[in-house]
């Protein structure tokens, strides 16, 4: 690894799982350094990309050029952009090119885009000849801080939110903080909550330093790359210990468990609500249903929905726009959760901000009654 690529790195975050261990690196101008990034720690030569329509005319060009520069055949598919695009049909194409590029299990499979991409790159990864090298270039903030790290794949069915995927760790993360300054404003609200969640989880003295310096991290700069590594560290911390969701890694899907159901029940449109949006939603809703079971103070409850409104971010169910969403149908969702185990519903909840925890069988009375007074405003 040569000095000039060094220089390119504010930020080093390594997640050490063995001979699956990888290096998340964090800083700027880090796509067009891909390939000596990649030729530096992967033996194949061949890569297939996948992107979307939004990021292929930004980045694809100054990816494929570095990936040739360093000796790596690269072949791309640019698909639709947006939550749908996590389907059976896109994962087949998907593998399709990987095969007739001829894709063997020492090339590698390339995420350059956001969580979706990212999501239904590393499933192909995981099945393409039973596991190919898989390397993710995210390119939003969520998917910086959150779904390229870890290992979790997946596509959404008509049944619910990634019901169907494997866990295949990436080989390599380039997290290039340049390409956070092409996001929209709402976009990067999106991704921010993902971050807020990492001090709601168990760093309450990192909630309250982003309460202090939430501006500077969305201006960039340091701050930005500091919120960054902090919230990369949280979650290798936690997939080292738990990698498959067997027990502690669960926490990290603080506010999911609401928000995928609202996710669901919106159809996925994200004309009405992208992933971030329903997390800051479920993060609050988390609360507010820990303080309503008397298990965390109303205060702390009433601190998060504060912050997360204060950055622009959407708190209550009746945020999102379009039509009401029922409780029934915000209830059947829930039921479809990954975290349900034989039919008892599992949230993760709290006993204020940064003691999250892992709640068995909260009776479905509870909740029902809970999501009817939210959804009208009474909570």
């Amino acid at each position: 690894m040569n000095s000039d690529m060094q220089s390119n790195y504010d930020r080093v975050v390594h997640v050490p799982l063995g001979e699956r261990a990888y290096d998340i690196l964090i800083g700027p101008d880090l796509i067009s350094h891909a390939g000596g990034e990649i030729s530096a720690r992967l033996k194949g030569r061949k890569a297939a990309i996948v992107t979307d329509e939004h990021v292929a005319p930004l980045y694809l060009d100054a990816l494929m050029d570095g990936l040739q520069t360093d000796g790596i055949e690269a072949v791309s598919l640019t698909l639709p952009a947006g939550e749908k695009t996590k389907s059976v049909e896109p994962l087949v194409a998907v593998c399709d090119m990987a095969l007739s590029a001829r894709i063997e299990r020492n090339d590698c499979i390339i995420a350059l885009g956001g969580g979706v991409i990212g999501d239904l790159a590393g499933f192909a990864a995981g099945i393409v000849r039973r596991g190919v090298r898989f390397v993710q270039i995210p390119t939003t903030l969520l998917s910086q801080v959150d779904s390229s790290v870890g290992g979790k794949t997946g596509i959404n069915t008509r049944h619910g939110k990634n019901l169907l995927g494997v866990f295949h760790q990436p080989d390599l993360v380039l997290s290039d903080t340049d390409a956070l300054n092409t996001l929209s404003e709402r976009e990067f609200r999106a991704g921010y909550a993902e971050v807020a969640k990492y001090g709601l989880i168990d760093k309450p003295d990192f909630f309250a330093w982003l309460e202090s310096n939430w501006r500077a991290v969305f201006a960039g700069g340091q701050a930005r790359a500091e919120a960054i590594a902090v919230s990369c560290q949280a979650k290798a911390d936690v997939v080292v210990e738990d990698e498959r969701e067997n027990g502690r890694r669960a926490l990290l899907n603080l506010g999911h468990t609401f928000g995928h159901a609202l996710e669901a029940s919106t159809g996925y449109d994200s004309s009405r609500l992208v992933h971030g949006e329903a997390v800051s939603i479920g993060m609050v809703l988390a609360h507010q249903f820990s303080a309503r079971l008397n298990l965390a103070s109303p205060d702390d409850a009433a601190r998060v929905e504060a912050h997360l409104k204060t950055v622009g971010l959407p708190t209550r169910i009746s945020d999102i726009p379009g039509e009401a969403l029922a409780a029934d149908r915000l209830l059947d969702a829930i039921a479809q959760d990954k975290k349900v185990k034989s039919g008892k519903l599992t949230f993760i909840l709290t006993h204020g901000i940064g003691q999250s925890f892992i709640a068995d069988d909260v009776p479905t009375s509870q909740v029902s009654a809970f999501l009817e007074d939210s959804r009208t405003g009474q909570c």
